[in-house]
């Protein structure tokens, strides 16, 4: 199904018969992707004065509890709130939910023991763009990437001088397909998530970091329509299914 969008002015072709899911799906596994040395999530019936809410076992529902953490098991999105002290809502913050949207694909380099994406890597790529969304693969992209388990792996982050780049050159909204923008051990100083919404001289309250996608080798990089749906949490993040589509 095609269908006209505008977007900054500018009309596009779309087609939305063809949706490219690059969430990770949540699971009540080990083998659900994790980070930040929590437990997998859990997915169990609610069980109270010997009901239990599974309808293999009597019940006329299935009735289960979720626990689980946005921010180590899976895609999710996130606002400033992720580092304020004052509290920030992520479902505030997004109001709006299609983007210009532009994928590019990433190979870390290697800086001491680390490895980094840095600002020269991504503006080469970019080449002049300034999407409103920015979608980072990084390189190799095994599937291993929807069970991973991170933490402890010191994996790839990105450069603070990038961050703020793409800050300044008006992205919005960043993806990336690890389980943050930042070094995992960094004795908390958030380099690249302050930077990317200028936090705390002029705060971008607009702005969402999405982190833990997986964008299939199937996508090529390049210029897509982004479909950013969030569950209506009110935390400073949230479960997130970005989609994309591809223009004609």
């Amino acid at each position: 199904m095609k269908t006209t969008v505008q977007i900054r002015s500018k009309t596009y072709e779309v087609d939305l018969s063809n949706p490219l899911d690059i969430s990770i799906p949540l699971r009540a596994s080990l083998e659900n992707p994790n980070a930040w040395y929590v437990d997998e999530p859990s997915i169990k019936p609610v069980e109270m004065e010997g009901w239990v809410g599974k309808v293999s076992e009597g019940a006329s529902v299935n009735f289960n509890d979720i626990y689980f953490n946005p921010h180590a098991h899976g895609t999710h999105t996130e606002c400033v709130g992720h580092i304020t002290e004052g509290f920030h809502s992520v479902n505030k913050a997004l109001t709006q939910f299609f983007f210009l949207a532009e994928v590019i694909s990433v190979t870390p380099q290697k800086k001491g023991e680390d490895l980094v994406i840095t600002l020269e890597g991504v503006q080469n790529l970019l080449n002049g763009k300034s999407p409103e969304a920015l979608i980072i693969r990084t390189l190799p992209n095994a599937d291993s990437k929807k069970e991973k388990q991170y933490s402890h792996s010191n994996w790839p982050y990105l450069e603070e001088a990038l961050a703020a780049y793409l800050s300044e050159i008006g992205v919005d909204h960043l993806l990336i397909d690890l389980p943050s923008v930042d070094k995992e051990k960094d004795e908390g100083k958030l380099l690249a998530h302050k930077a990317f919404w200028n936090y705390p001289n002029a705060t971008r309250h607009h702005a969402t970091i999405t982190e833990f996608i997986y964008v299939p080798d199937a996508v090529e990089d390049g210029a897509y329509l982004l479909n950013l749906q969030i569950a209506s949490f009110e935390n400073d993040a949230t479960p997130s299914k970005p989609i994309l589509y591809k223009f004609f």
